[in-house]
């Protein structure tokens, strides 16, 4: 990431004092991207994932699918 890349923070997950997942949006080689990333002390960590938006729906649809089964397991 670049700092002439414009990104969008879409949400932020605190974990701790110290860290935060950041779900952006943005460009990336000229791809519209999502970018879910652990940072620490504001800063990017290399624990993450970037995916094209093309992508999205799929891991979308896996993530649902993911937390579904979870909901099935608490109840």
């Amino acid at each position: 990431m670049t700092t002439n890349d414009k990104w969008t923070t879409i949400v932020r997950v605190p974990r701790n004092a110290t860290s935060e997942i950041l779900v952006r949006t943005g460009t990336y080689w000229n791809t519209e991207v999502v970018d879910i990333r652990l940072y620490s002390d504001g800063n990017p960590t290399r624990k993450g994932i970037r995916f094209n938006m093309d992508e999205l729906t799929n891991i979308a649809k896996a993530l649902m699918k993911i937390n579904e089964m979870n909901k099935d397991d608490i109840e």
